[in-house]
């Protein structure tokens, strides 16, 4: 992952709708959580809840399926991953050892 792709989702998870989303949904398995349960559990307004969950579909951290009437979002684990090896790969390297 590059320094760009890693700002522009960070980013978008630093915003604190956005990543109390993004935590429930890593919570919830590689199913998914129904976008009407989120919205019940987080209290936020559909139109509020559709805004962000586009954002974060938008980097790539979740994406949506929908399952007869029900639409689930997913946390997409392997870009929660990425993420996270960016952020430690240089972990500790100008330290003496």
């Amino acid at each position: 992952m590059d320094t760009e792709t890693a700002a522009t989702k960070l980013a978008e998870l630093g915003h604190k709708t956005r990543l109390q989303i993004f935590r429930y949904l890593i919570k919830g398995g590689r199913k998914g959580i129904p976008v009407g349960e989120l919205q019940s559990v987080l209290s936020v307004p559909s139109s509020t809840l559709s805004h962000h969950i586009a954002r974060l579909v938008s980097v790539g951290l979740i994406k949506q399926e929908r399952e007869g009437r029900t639409l689930f979002c997913i946390p997409k684990y392997e870009e929660l991953n990425e993420l996270i090896s960016f952020l430690q790969e240089e972990c500790c390297i100008n330290v003496d050892a």
